[in-house]
């Protein structure tokens, strides 16, 4: 399927993508950087898959989200009757279970089930045994998973299946828990009431939104999908649920996002403390705090969900990869390179959460005051850059924009906040490292800033320097910059994060990709402050359209094949949506004003 045709259910520990089809094609346990019991969405079905559906012709498909939460409901109508498939994941109890109820709506619908479990990326066959009182037990290694449900199932070709039928007035569950394999298996949910408690959850939470502008339905959705992309028990968000979905369809671009990037601390913060949601601003600042405590000079661009380090890279070659998108990587190498820009995040983060109340103690300031030493002592080098460039480190411009941002957030802490430090020495950083990327990252032949010193070449992270508050919008540099970049860098009026048309190009890969979503959502934020409030209006709202007919993103889209492209669902493109939701609203001080304003 398409990757716009997949919704996502998830526990704050792990999640699944639900297909239109009532296929859940992926799925890992019981974290999201933990290996797939359900790999069907990087190869053939083999790899793992559970489907639920009609076994008798379609004639109509329709899905949706129980309003305000994280319950999938599709339903199936064929020429007997109409079914419906109820996928969740309860948010109570200890145990990691996905929840399927088969619901009979009208006449008599003949189904089926067909359940492949491979553990290990789809590498292992478990051992299965069934259960006298229906279901069965798989197991290997370390992971077990039993499947509960009072329908018949039998082996079929290393498979489970089943055969029966959905009655009008009928609900058939089936519960999937995992659970590690030298434990036993906890005693099972009770399904109604965990519907019942998940739906009330879910709702509950939704109604904390404090946005009330006229894109409520798709902000609170985004906040939902932000909330499913959080590991509970520490706060860190990743970046997307999944790995190595294309870039471009059939190349080499397929990364795994399944980790936290510090750069969407910023943004992240900001969706949830405009909307409303400080206590999950508080959880991710206290994780951003514990994952990057240390020597300056060890800072990471990610971590994984408790802050891990260390994030191998390597490939999974008996996966074809989505649509033939070899090769399907895991762990990410990036994660050892240098990025000067994440300096400036981690303090935008910090002075951002301070500016909404949230509290810090001296150590935070401490470790901050080493950050701005490092940035101090380094912001002359040459780095990897925002989007992660393979290759030979440049000099950025927007790396010297965020440690620009870094000096500058270090100074407001002194004095919008009183925090003690070398003020007078900061400020000077701050207007030396101000005066360098005006002299060097500005392009007279191109009137515009370039992707790096010496360039000819755009980039769309450029689209920050307004943001951050670098240079006012109506600066005439930052306006032929981002008039530039409209002319160069868009398809279709999306934004590409730099042209990628040529094969060898900055980045060292095959030419292609899609239009970043992000970056489209930034550009509508710049035309908002430029004045051009009916084009950032009007750009906003074919953003939207983007978005399948769940409202779910993934970070890319080709508009001209029309096809969602990369991980999914993409936090940076969810959080670019809250974001510019808010900037684009009546009567609301938005992120882009609140940090252009810094």
């Amino acid at each position: 399927m398409k990757i716009e045709d997949y919704g996502v259910i998830g526990d704050m520990h792990t999640l699944a993508l639900v297909g239109r089809n009532g296929s859940i094609d992926w799925l890992c346990l019981p974290r999201f950087g933990d290996e797939a019991c359900f790999a069907a969405l990087l190869g053939q079905k083999g790899n793992g898959f559970w489907q639920i559906c009609p076994d008798e012709p379609i004639t109509g498909t329709r899905r949706c989200y129980r309003e305000n939460t994280l319950i999938l409901e599709t339903e199936f109508t064929t020429a007997t009757g109409v079914a419906r498939v109820i996928d969740f994941m309860p948010v109570v109890g200890e145990s990691r279970d996905v929840v399927r109820i088969v619901e009979g709506l009208s006449g008599e619908v003949a189904m089926k089930m067909q359940l492949v479990i491979r553990f290990d990326y789809g590498r292992t066959v478990p051992w299965v045994r069934h259960l006298e009182k229906g279901g069965l037990i798989a197991m290997a290694g370390p992971n077990a998973l039993i499947l509960r449900t009072q329908v018949p199932v039998r082996g079929e070709d290393l498979s489970t299946v089943a055969r029966f039928s959905a009655m009008a007035g009928e609900r058939k569950p089936f519960m999937l828990t995992w659970y590690p394999s030298h434990e036993n298996p906890q005693a099972p949910l009770e399904v109604e009431d965990a519907l019942i408690q998940t739906q009330r959850y879910w709702e509950t939470w939704a109604a904390r939104c404090t946005y009330r502008g006229p894109w409520r339905s798709s902000v609170v959705r985004s906040l939902l999908t932000l909330k499913a992309l959080t590991y509970a028990p520490t706060g860190g968000i990743v970046a997307a649920g999944t790995t190595s979905l294309p870039e471009f369809i059939g190349g080499v671009r397929n990364w795994d996002y399944r980790f936290c990037w510090l750069r969407d601390a910023t943004f992240t913060l900001y969706s949830f403390m405009t909307a409303g949601y400080t206590d999950e601003a508080r959880a991710w600042s206290d994780w951003l705090l514990r994952a990057v405590a240390g020597d300056p000079s060890q800072l990471q661009i990610m971590y994984g969900l408790a802050g891990e380090r260390t994030l191998p890279e390597f490939e999974l070659g008996h996966l074809c990869g989505y649509e033939n998108s070899r090769p399907v990587r895991i762990g990410n190498a990036a994660s050892a390179q240098f990025q000067l820009d994440v300096y400036g995040e981690v303090m935008d983060a910090m002075h951002a959460a301070r500016t909404a109340g949230i509290e810090m103690d001296e150590e935070a300031w401490h470790l901050q005051r080493h950050l701005v030493d490092f940035v101090i002592a380094h912001w002359q080098d040459p780095d990897e850059g925002i989007w992660e460039i393979r290759g030979p480190r440049r000099h950025f411009t927007h790396s010297k924009v965020m440690a620009w941002v870094a000096l500058d957030r270090a100074v407001k802490g002194v004095e919008q906040f009183g925090l003690p430090g070398p003020v007078a020495e900061w400020s000077a950083a701050r207007s030396e490292i101000h005066a360098d990327i005006c002299r060097q990252g500005f392009n007279p032949a191109r009137n515009a800033f370039t992707q790096f010193y010496g360039a000819d070449e755009l980039d769309a992270s450029l689209l920050m320097i307004p943001l951050v508050g670098f240079l006012p919008a109506n600066d005439a540099r930052t306006i032929s910059t981002v008039e530039l970049i409209e002319r160069e860098l868009t398809v279709d009026g999306l934004v590409q994060r730099y042209e990628t048309k040529t094969s060898g190009h900055i980045d060292g890969l095959p030419a292609g990709e899609g239009t970043f979503l992000p970056c489209s959502f930034w550009l509508a934020d710049c035309l908002h402050l430029m004045g051009r409030k009916k084009e950032a209006t009007a750009l906003f709202e074919k953003l939207l359209a983007v978005c399948n007919d769940l409202g779910l993103l993934a970070e890319e889209y080709d508009p001209r094949s029309g096809r969602q492209l990369g991980n999914v669902p993409q936090a940076f493109s969810h959080v670019g949506l809250v974001n510019s939701a808010h900037n684009l609203s009546p009567k609301t001080w938005g992120p882009a004003e609140e940090r252009s304003a810094v």
